[in-house]
């Protein structure tokens, strides 16, 4: 009981510590105004970033629907004596504390073996701030997808997306089939710069139901013009996840926030209710508004490297249950499954593509979900570590500025380095 109390008193202490520095662009992000979330119209831009990123159900006008929690919490012990991490970045190394100093980050946790190793929420955020997804969400998407094909409501990914969601018959993406979707080759040219202008925005403009914007699917329709054959390619494109969540509701008669919460958050034990954004059809927004907390995305991360499985705990009746199809999720996350185009190093100077995953070149199966402005969670089956990241950065992509971007794959090296993972190539 007083190695508990010292342990906890260290851990407050860290935070308090941590705390009392000032947070980057902590005066820009809206610390005066205590954080505030804005409206429908500027949720998306600072001083609202933190305050809406964390709680988008609290904007006025935008529309969500709720992913029950699940009854029994699964817990997330701590470590008993978490070793430090630290990682190189440009030749010179830092620790974890120094990163949370560098980056706009309003939530870190890392796991070993199913042990939270590190916690910390930044930005006054708390315990049960529901973090924004942005495209994570698209990864959420896809491991639905292969429970609704293990069920029997997609009898093949070879089907194409029409045969669910009738509105797309006789569209270009209409006849794309379930596996091209997932891989984002469809070979469709869907603009997505994140300027204002390009057609990302006009989905997103149409998805809020804005004055003259159109229905989504009149968006969707509306892209007809090819870059290379379906399949050949892949080329990033949200578009594509946005039809595959009208191929799970049309497929299942359910919304995403009910499958979500029965094949998703009640199995793995999460602590929180999630949400999801709902578009002005009724639609979730499957390709970008996913929200969790921070320790249920990293529930969420754990059910991952357990390949889908979450294993019984003390006293748990119901012993081992695969949540998610083990070989779906193979298809999904590894990179030796992928065709050769879609390989690490293929599909982009680093990354490879599964189904909706992104795919690093190590020996060891590892892969990300990852959205812009910085939210990710990293994970490594091998070694059972999970990193979750939510952050306000201000680039989009790091097409825009690349800093933030090379220095958080230096802190997930720093941060595999240190727990006993692999990097290894």
């Amino acid at each position: 009981m007083q190695r508990l109390w010292v342990q906890t008193t260290l851990v407050a202490l860290l935070c308090v510590g941590l705390a009392a520095h000032a947070e980057p662009d902590e005066d820009r992000l809206g610390k005066a105004q205590n954080y505030p979330t804005g409206s429908a119209s500027n949720w998306y831009n600072n001083p609202y970033r933190v305050g809406s990123w964390s709680a988008l159900d609290k904007v006025p006008g935008v529309q969500t629907r709720v992913v029950s929690r699940a009854a029994e919490t699964r817990a997330l012990p701590r470590a008993a004596l978490p070793p430090g991490i630290t990682y190189r970045y440009k030749n010179l190394s830092y620790t974890l504390a120094e990163y949370l100093d560098r980056q706009r980050v309003t939530g870190l946790l890392v796991l070993k073996n199913g042990e939270i190793v590190a916690e910390h929420y930044r930005y006054e955020r708390k315990e049960d701030a529901r973090f924004l997804s942005f495209s994570m969400a698209k990864s959420v998407t896809s491991l639905l997808i292969g429970q609704a094909l293990e069920r029997g409501f997609i009898a093949s990914l070879d089907d194409s997306a029409d045969k669910y969601a009738t509105s797309l018959a006789g569209s270009p993406y209409g006849a794309t089939t379930l596996g091209q979707l997932l891989r984002m080759s469809s070979g469709l040219t869907f603009t997505e710069r994140y300027d204002g202008t390009d057609d990302i925005a006009r989905l997103s403009r149409a998805s809020a139901g804005a004055q003259g914007a159109g229905k989504p699917v009149d968006v969707l329709r509306s892209i007809t013009e090819r870059h290379d054959p379906a399949g050949d390619k892949f080329v990033y494109a949200s578009a594509e996840t946005d039809v595959l969540g009208r191929v799970l509701t049309a497929a299942t008669g359910k919304t995403m926030a009910e499958l979500t919460s029965d094949w998703l958050w009640k199995p793995m034990g999460a602590e929180h209710d999630a949400f999801w954004r709902v578009s002005s059809d009724g639609q979730e927004q499957s390709s970008g508004a996913f929200n969790a907390s921070l320790r249920d995305w990293g529930r969420l991360g754990l059910l991952l490297a357990n390949d889908g499985r979450v294993d019984g705990q003390a006293g748990d009746k119901a012993g081992t249950q695969q949540v998610i199809p083990r070989d779906y999720l193979l298809n999904a996350t590894d990179p030796a499954r992928q065709p050769t185009a879609f390989k690490p190093r293929k599909a982009t100077p680093y990354f490879g593509y599964g189904y909706q995953f992104w795919l690093m070149p190590f020996k060891d199966r590892t892969f990300a979900m990852q959205g812009i402005h910085g939210q990710t969670v990293y994970v490594q089956p091998s070694s059972g570590i999970v990193l979750v990241l939510t952050s306000v950065w201000e680039s989009a992509s790091g097409k825009q500025n690349a800093q933030p971007y090379e220095e958080r794959d230096a802190l997930w090296r720093g941060v595999l380095h240190s727990l006993g993972g692999s990097t290894a190539e």
